[in-house]
């Protein structure tokens, strides 16, 4: 399962026309609301933390911050805020349905209100926001997408097959 949900972040990172889509968030919703992450971390932490360790620590870095910002805009969307208040289309004009949504750009955004939030909650939320605007924030949707997809696919080639035996002698 993991892989089949890497395969759908991989290709929603594929250019695609700026008319493929209505809005910035019904082109990118599906490719980021995948979780793709999340399962991985909690189903398969020895996958995820032996590729990240051969990342440098920068690498790491960046690849964590990359996905905190991912889970910022997942976290926030649907709640607070429409993905189209965190992306930048391509510029209208002469060839703009020739654009790329890759080509999108992420948008700054304002200090998210956290009041209703237990502190443990707000900090963990703002340290989100942080690698958002850090990581995300000015870059294109296709760079983004692009780190994310890269490592997490490293990481679900190293889940065992559900068709492995020795996985299930394990359980």
């Amino acid at each position: 399962m993991v892989r089949w949900l890497i395969s759908g972040t991989a290709s929603s990172a594929a250019p695609r026309s700026c008319r493929a889509a209505s809005t910035p968030g019904s082109a990118l919703f599906a490719a980021g609301s995948h979780g793709v992450d999340a399962t991985l971390v909690r189903h398969h932490p020895a996958a995820y933390d032996a590729v990240m360790a051969g990342h440098t620590p920068a690498g790491r870095q960046l690849i964590e911050e990359t996905l905190a910002g991912l889970r910022f805009v997942r976290n926030r969307i649907g709640h607070d805020a429409d993905l189209a208040e965190f992306i930048e289309p391509c510029a209208p004009g002469p060839g703009a349905g020739t654009g790329r949504i890759t080509g999108w750009t992420w948008k700054p955004v304002p200090e998210p209100a956290l009041a209703s939030l237990p502190p443990r909650g707000q900090a963990w939320e703002m340290t989100r926001y942080r690698a958002y605007q850090a990581h995300l924030a000015g870059h294109t949707i296709g760079e983004i997408f692009g780190r994310a997809a890269e490592f997490l696919k490293l990481a679900a080639a190293n889940v065992p097959s559900i068709t492995d035996n020795s996985a299930h002698a394990a359980h």
